[in-house]
């Protein structure tokens, strides 16, 4: 049996959304605070409305429509504030999560240009320096555009993130599910733009679209990172693309198995053999702890318990989160070169 990764070494969570990271109890809360309107006045079963369960058929838009009820409960400056601050404090307590990056649109926050959207943007930077205050983390925020907006808002996003990238804004994300009306080279003048004002670059890709788009991502984005990137693991020539460019994946087992986009650990300990195999470097994260009910040691011990990582490999995977995160070290240690995943290039990267 492998053993299970010290709770003394301390993670970062680089794929997590906001909207599906807040604990339900706090969602409620919030939720009659603002005098929002619930479809039931059940608790347990307004847990159930905005987490995975079990019985609940398994599919990409299924998971989805989780965000409807999280995003319009969390759209005001007073909501956002209050879930970043909980949600970064709560990963430092439960998991000794100390570097968080947590992702999210806010212009699903403002309900529909009726509030401001810099106000929404400073509520969560708020939440940051709130939680900065009582835990010894390194908290930071990444804007997701949406495959379903049209390029002039998700313009604006990224300008957005450019205006307040020295407030706790560090990278940029395209989330969504697939769109007509969506083109991966629509965005490479826009991304190269966010890239020249210091911002990371991460994209969802290779998760419930088709293989060949991580490839044009990769081409035409150059992204820093990618969201899930799974299916990759089925193309050797996207694999080689991620080795040479040392793009690192984001990987969320739990996430994926909920969406149906992997079918079970034995896919995905064939999954993580072809990374191993092409010397592909990748991160762990949930997506989303409260939506997905796991938490990152769970799915780093689930991993290491089925023998799909070994103890090594999780230490490594942990490594790498921290020295692949867009959130700059105290020490300021710059941007971790491009490499093949190794030992010793992590090691390199965090002298």
């Amino acid at each position: 049996m492998v053993s299970s990764l010290s709770r003394k070494i301390p993670l970062a969570e680089l794929h997590c959304h906001l909207g599906a990271a807040v604990t339900p109890s706090i969602m409620w809360s919030i939720a009659h605070a603002q005098g929002i309107k619930l479809p039931t006045r059940d608790y347990w079963e307004f847990r159930d409305l905005i987490t995975v369960h079990p019985r609940r058929p398994k599919s990409f838009d299924g998971y989805l429509q989780l965000f409807h009820w999280t995003e319009l409960i969390q759209s005001s400056p007073i909501a956002v504030e209050r879930a970043v601050y909980e949600v970064v404090g709560g990963a430092y307590r439960k998991n000794n999560i100390t570097t968080e990056e947590l992702r999210f649109n806010p212009m699903k926050r403002n309900r529909g240009g009726e509030q401001d959207l810099d106000h929404i943007i400073a509520a969560a930077v708020r939440g940051m320096d709130r939680a900065t205050l009582e835990y010894p983390v390194r908290p930071g925020l990444l804007f997701c555009l949406d495959r379903a907006f049209p390029y002039e808002l998700n313009e604006i996003l990224v300008e957005k993130a450019i205006a307040w990238r020295d407030r706790g804004v560090f990278g940029v994300d395209i989330a969504g599910p697939e769109s007509a009306t969506f083109r991966v080279a629509d965005y490479r003048k826009l991304f190269r733009r966010a890239r020249q004002h210091g911002l990371g670059i991460t994209v969802h890709t290779g998760e419930s679209g088709p293989v060949e788009e991580v490839a044009r991502v990769v081409e035409l984005l150059e992204p820093d990172r990618i969201g899930h990137g799974v299916k990759s693991a089925y193309d050797p020539h996207t694999m080689g693309m991620l080795r040479e460019r040392g793009i690192v994946l984001e990987i969320c087992p739990t996430s994926n198995l909920n969406t149906g986009v992997v079918s079970g650990w034995e896919e995905f300990r064939w999954i993580f053999d072809q990374f191993r195999r092409n010397g592909v470097r990748y991160t762990i994260s949930t997506d989303g702890p409260e939506m997905n009910r796991t938490y990152i040691r769970d799915e780093l011990a689930s991993l290491g318990r089925l023998g799909i990582l070994s103890l090594e490999e999780q230490e490594l995977a942990a490594a790498t989160s921290l020295a692949a995160s867009f959130v700059p070290n105290v020490s300021d240690v710059p941007r971790p070169k491009r490499e093949p995943a190794t030992r010793e290039a992590v090691e390199r990267e965090e002298a």
